[in-house]
């Protein structure tokens, strides 16, 4: 069944087309529906009369009359319509269309939420992608909690999803990092050693030294520094890479395909992608350098993708990734970014459009940075002077949920303040804890229901039209929301809609708790709110399953 702002906006779009004559040459408004903040102007509101009076040159509260002289409801829907201000309109609906979400929630269960706006398109999620130098931190946990949640959403709305997890495991930082483990397993073999101030300092390389040496022994230390260098860098690489995996599969993160950046060498798919984009025209040389002209594209300069040294950038790199993706047939690419990626977006963008593809293919999210704090006084975090505290750190001190859930409490492009003795809190003033708390409350309502013997199950229909309190219609107009948010999410890429729709939803269901009683003397009003009940516990399930956080029947 189509949702109640659905049927409302499609009411409208019947109505205003036949009103007003309109056909594909007239420009047709949008239709759009909101949730008024105060619930004496309905349950949802229009400005489609403002929005055509450019086209009907009338007054809004004119149209917004006419419309709705014009409007055909059944009288299932639309209670009664007001036209409120300059030419608002504001809809009230039936109770009893109301119930109708309820029992859709009930039939539905799990599968409630659930769309098929992607129609099996193949889209690939691209996050984390840290270099494999050293322990993810929090920054990259934020990047891994909105790119697996964002896979999440387009999974629930129709979307052939693969999580990508891109290695970059070539380039100067390996030569660092080799260089880093040489100098710190030449130490422990008593060399005095300047260790260089770029280098990554942390104490996670004094292990890996110990490490290298009880396998390898001093034979390294007899080697030219230009053998025993790339050697360090792979064995590094590859336990540091080995402990990324276990640190994102504690935090319930999982990825389909670990492509490595080495590989693009070794196929030579670099080189291809040049070749293929000198042939377009978009590749020129200049000062023995190899330029991309971007600004064909809308970029502010070219940008060069081969040295004149003949190395290689990082962008001719990532332009050849990128040509690799879309020829393994994916309708669509996302990459979570960290903001300091926020000037590489035009270019790669640009990369998209002289490849042949719609720049529409290839979104970019840029996830901002984290402050980490304690008790609201900041804690330091710099990676290659290893004063940083790690994301897997941070999970084992407040938990997989506490985490994943704080890091989408604002949206990705937003600065983010995690503190970490906020999250272990137990009280509202924990999101997570907020709304899991509400979920173990109703699971404790239904215990107590079956230990005095009335029915939770739903195989028979309780007589809804007892649901007839204000609050109790506002609550089953949000259950009803939660389609339209997830489908709001996948559209916009913004995993942040969740949580905000479940404190917006708990604090409803808190709130009725606490001025009403499910379980109270009339039978059938007990029956009638339990179902109700049941319902939000359906929904908070659904979406926390969505956030990939847990839904605790006791707290």
């Amino acid at each position: 069944m189509p949702l109640i702002r659905d049927r409302i906006r499609e009411l409208l779009h019947r109505t205003v087309a036949s009103a007003f004559n309109l056909s594909g040459e007239s420009p047709f408004p949008e239709i759009e529906l909101e949730i008024p903040k105060n619930d004496q102007h309905g349950d949802y509101a229009s400005n489609v009369a403002m929005s055509l009076t450019r086209t009907l040159r009338r007054s809004p509260r004119a149209i917004a009359g006419e419309i709705l002289d014009r409007l055909e409801d059944s009288g299932d829907l639309i209670h009664r319509v007001e036209i409120a201000g300059p030419g608002f309109m504001n809809f009230f609906v039936q109770p009893r269309a109301w119930t109708e979400v309820v029992r859709e929630i009930h039939e539905q269960g799990e599968a409630y939420g659930r769309r098929d706006a992607g129609r099996n398109r193949k889209v690939q999620v691209e996050f984390v992608s840290a270099n494999p130098t050293g322990p993810l931190h929090i920054g990259h946990g934020r990047g891994a909690a909105i790119g697996d949640v964002l896979a999440n959403i387009l999974e629930a709305c129709g979307y052939r999803v693969e999580r990508e997890y891109y290695i970059n495991d070539a380039g100067n930082q390996m030569r660092i990092l080799g260089r880093s483990l040489y100098c710190r397993y030449r130490e422990l073999l008593g060399q005095q050693v300047e260790f260089p101030e770029d280098h990554y300092q942390g104490d996670y390389m004094k292990d890996l030294a110990r490490e290298f040496l009880q396998k390898e022994g001093d034979r390294y230390l007899h080697l030219p520094e230009e053998e025993a260098i790339p050697v360090c860098g792979r064995f590094a690489g590859d336990r540091i890479l080995k402990g990324i995996r276990e640190d994102l599969e504690v935090f319930g993160v999982r990825f389909d395909n670990w492509f490595s950046e080495r590989s693009l060498h070794d196929r030579d798919l670099i080189r291809e992608t040049i070749r293929a984009l000198r042939n377009r025209g978009y590749i020129y040389e200049e000062e023995g350098a190899l330029w991309f002209r971007s600004t064909a594209f809308g970029d502010e300069k070219d940008r060069v993708v081969v040295r004149a040294n003949g190395l290689g950038t990082y962008f001719a790199a990532d332009i050849a990734y990128h040509k690799d993706k879309f020829d393994r047939g994916l309708d669509r690419v996302i990459d979570i970014w960290g903001a300091d990626h926020h000037g590489y977006v035009a270019r790669m963008l640009a990369a998209v459009e002289a490849l042949g593809r719609d720049r529409e293919d290839l979104k970019l999210v840029l996830a901002q940075l984290v402050s980490l704090l304690r008790g609201g006084q900041p804690v330091a975090m710099s990676t290659r002077a290893g004063e940083f505290v790690t994301l897997r750190e941070v999970i084992d001190e407040v938990g997989k949920d506490a985490a994943r859930f704080i890091f989408l409490t604002r949206r990705s492009d937003s600065h983010l303040d995690f503190d970490l003795e906020v999250a272990k809190m137990r009280s509202n003033d924990n999101p997570v804890f907020y709304v899991q708390y509400a979920h173990a409350r109703l699971c404790s309502v239904f215990q107590v229901a079956e230990e005095r013997g009335v029915s939770c199950d739903g195989s028979k229909l309780p007589p809804l039209e007892r649901l007839e309190q204000p609050q109790e219609h506002k609550l089953m107009q949000w259950l009803g929301e939660y389609p339209e948010v997830l489908a709001a999410s996948a559209r916009s890429l913004e995993p942040h809609r969740i949580p905000y729709y479940l404190h917006e939803l708990v604090s409803l269901f808190h709130s009725y708790y606490n001025r009403n009683r499910i379980l109270g003397e009339d039978a059938e009003l007990t029956r009638a709110r339990l179902y109700l009940a049941e319902a939000v516990r359906i929904v908070l399930q659904n979406a926390l399953g969505i956030l990939g956080v847990s839904a605790p029947r006791k707290m």
